[in-house]
Order: structure tokens, then C-alpha cells, then sequence
């Protein structure tokens, strides 16, 4: 955790900044352990300051030992004497994540009070964010036991889906089964898209039921103590069509051959160009509209941005995903995506699941 801090310091440095003012839940938990749902951190170049309330003083304390817990009530009226106290002049803020409300409530504060209106907030954009793109081995560690559980709940729900069950009941069977395999919540809203639903990207599960012949593609992931695994597989049950042998065939090919061909001297771009490519020359070029994927960890999308106008490099240690898909209104779509890391120089699947489109394969 002091290597995350003095990484981060070193930033401060490069940037003339006195402190940063941590809001993003992420950051803050990546920087300092703690897992609450309500705190600020305040990091200067000597000091490193949790805000929290009385709620989580008592954890605060256990899960970040490198910080001096520091109690607040309500509102930022405590944020001027903090920063007075620790001798800040210029302080970077996360404008990414925190409101326009809120940084106007903490100008007000800074302004009436005598010393902390010499204070200068300064707008700063995924200032922190880059210090977590390449996972250490305990991160790592958490993100393949969050991979396990979505394996495993895949190999379990999907060879009992029947024709006639909605999308909606097949999405909850996939989270009873990763909440009874010890995830501590969905990474985000399973996905379940079945027929013509399958061309939206980011379908919400509906009462629609599932019919024999047609794509249903099936996004979904785990949390585990915090971080998230993403996949996605399509399945059919019963005996496809042509278009649906051709468009799953040519996602595979994109797909397996993006996985061992990506190289760590690659941009991010570079990568999703390998993918992209095999779509194009099978004529859906137009019909994949997204990246190639992203990175995950602390937050589902993060660092690198794995897409076409990226220059994120893929180095040892970056975890992302691969995912390249076709969509075809009014017919279907199929996505197939894996969690990966790049390791050793070569990309290595987190994600074990079999790729085969049927499910009692």
C-alpha cells in the first residue's frame, strides 16, 4: 500500500500539487484499503488523511493503517481547518467524479474561512487512475477467485436453460448461483438477450421468452472483496440457422485470434485493430460498434481502454477483457468475451469456459 502512496506522490510532484482530494470509491479504496461507503482522503507529500464518519472510524482504523482517521458530521465545513492544519495551497480535485454541487460547497467553505481561501482547487482527469491499470498479485488474485465464481455459474445455469424460459429468471438463476459461490455482488447487471433482444449491446432482461434456434447472449460477472470479473458467451438452444453459424464462426475467429496475437509492444488500438479486421473482411465491420474491450478491476471499466483510437499499452500485468461481437437488428447478435491478463509477454485466460454455442456441450 506505501508503494501505491508514493507512486501517487511522485504525481503530485510532476504536477504541482501540494495534496489530491480523493471522492472516486475506487481510488479511495485502492490507495487506502478501506471499504466503506462514505469518505474522503486528503494525500499531501507527508501526510495521509481519511475523512469518514462515526459509522466507519472503527473500520477506517482496522483496514487503513497508513492513514490518520479523521471523523467529519455532515456537510465540508471540517475541510478548511484539514487543509489549513497541513499547510495546502494547491489541492487537485477529481472532476470526474466529484459534482458540481459539491465543489462549489467545498469554494464556499474555502472562502469564508480566513486561511483556507488562499486555496486553489485544481480540475485534474484520471490523475489516479493509470497507478492502477497494472495489477500486483494480490489484485490479481482477487480477480481470478471473481473469474472462478462467473465460470462457474455459467457451467452451472446455462446447460439448465429450457425453450420457454425468460431472459429475466435465467439472469436470476445466474446471480443466486455466483451469491451462493461466495460473490459479494454482481459486477454489474447481468445481461441476458435472447432473438432479436441479442442486437442491443446492453440489453435489460425482459419477460421475453427464450425459443429454439436463436442467439442468446449472456453478459454477466461477479464481485469479489471488491474487485470484478466481466464475460460474455452466446448459446442457442436447438439447431441455429446459417446466419447464426456464419456471424458466430467470424466473432470466434476475431475473438481467439485477437487472444494469441496481442503483444505487450502493442497499443491498445493496434490490438482491437486484430479483431476488428477479421470482422471487416466477413462484412460486419458495421455491425461492431464497440471496442475491443477494457480493462477491470477495482471499477468494470478502467484502465487500459482497449479500443480503436487508444494508445493504452497493454504491459505485463494489465488485466482486460476481449470481446468483440456482431449485431444485427431485427435478427440477433453474438458476443464472446474472456477476462485476460497479459503475462509473461503473452495474453493468458482468466476466463475457462468453454466457447461451444451449446450450452450441454
Amino acid at each position: 500500500m506505501n508503494n501505491r502512496l508514493e507512486r501517487l506522490r511522485t504525481k503530485l510532484s510532476e504536477n504541482d500539487l501540494d495534496a489530491i482530494f480523493v471522492s472516486s470509491p475506487e481510488n479511495r479504496r485502492y490507495l487506502s484499503g478501506f471499504s466503506g461507503s462514505a469518505g474522503f482522503l486528503i494525500i499531501s507529500k507527508d501526510a495521509a488523511v481519511l475523512a469518514t464518519d462515526f459509522r466507519y472510524v472503527e473500520q477506517a482504523g482496522q483496514q487503513s493503517p497508513d492513514f490518520r482517521v479523521h471523523r467529519i458530521s455532515g456537510g465540508m465545513t471540517w475541510l478548511p481547518e484539514l487543509f489549513s492544519e497541513l499547510g495546502i495551497k494547491r489541492v487537485g480535485f477529481e472532476s470526474g467524479d466529484l459534482t458540481v454541487a459539491g465543489h462549489q460547497t467545498i469554494i464556499n467553505v474555502l472562502k469564508d474561512d480566513a486561511v483556507a481561501k488562499e486555496v486553489s482547487m485544481v480540475s485534474t482527469s484520471q490523475f489516479i487512475e493509470p497507478l492502477r491499470m497494472v495489477k500486483e498479485p494480490e489484485e490479481l488474485a482477487l480477480i481470478t477467485r471473481a473469474m472462478e465464481i462467473s465460470d462457474h455459474a455459467f457451467q452451472v445455469v446455462t446447460p439448465l436453460i429450457e425453450v420457454g424460459d425468460t431472459e429475466q429468471s435465467v439472469a436470476w438463476k445466474m446471480e443466486i448461483v455466483m451469491r451462493e459461490a461466495g460473490a459479494e455482488a454482481l459486477a454489474f447487471e447481468t445481461i441476458v438477450a435472447s432473438g432479436p433482444n441479442s442486437a442491443k449491446p446492453h440489453h435489460h432482461p425482459s419477460d421475453r421468452k427464450i425459443q429454439s434456434g436463436e442467439p442468446i447472449v449472456i453478459d454477466f460477472g461477479a464481485r469479489y472483496e471488491g474487485y470484478n470479473s466481466d464475460m460474455t458467451r452466446t448459446i442457442c438452444l436447438g439447431e441455429p440457422d446459417e446466419t447464426f453459424r456464419i456471424v458466430y464462426d467470424t466473432v470466434l475467429a476475431a475473438q481467439m485470434t485477437a487472444s494469441v496475437t496481442v503483444l505487450p509492444t502493442m497499443t491498445s488500438g493496434e490490438a482491437d485493430g486484430i479483431a476488428r479486421e477479421i470482422i471487416e473482411n466477413a462484412g460486419y465491420g458495421e455491425q461492431f460498434g464497440h471496442s475491443l474491450g477494457h480493462g477491470i478491476g477495482l471499477a468494470v471499466h478502467e484502465y487500459p481502454r482497449v479500443g480503436p483510437r487508444s494508445d493504452d499499452p497493454l504491459v505485463d500485468g494489465t488485466v482486460f477483457t476481449i470481446e468483440p461481437g456482431i449485431y444485427i437488428p431485427g435478427w440477433g447478435g453474438v458476443r464472446i468475451e474472456d477476462t485476460v491478463i497479459m503475462e509473461g509477454g503473452k495474453v493468458r485466460s482468466l476466463t475457462t469456459s468453454h466457447k461451444n454455442e451449446n450450452p450441454r456441450a
